[in-house]
């Protein structure tokens, strides 16, 4: 099965476990539903930028980068056929 059919299964059973609740009940659910994907939203969204910001450090971009290239350990070796 492909991910959409999958999906369309998994929304259609739902629904018909659905079809039972009162009109009160799904509307509770609708709400319910709704508060939880603005969260997810939101959650995206701040750890999107969270992502985002200045390098925070006492050293200088020259010392940063002494220190990348000093901390470098070159261990090639090549295997004889």
């Amino acid at each position: 099965m492909k991910p959409i059919d999958i999906n369309t299964t998994l929304i259609e059973g739902y629904l018909q476990l659905l079809d039972n609740l009162s009109p009160d009940n799904k509307l509770d659910l609708i709400s319910k539903l709704t508060l939880s994907v603005k969260s997810d939203i939101s959650h995206k969204k701040k750890s999107f930028y969270k992502a985002f910001g200045a390098w925070d450090s006492k050293l200088s971009a020259e010392e940063i980068t002494d220190n990348i290239r000093s901390s470098r350990k070159f261990n090639r070796q090549t295997e004889q056929l």
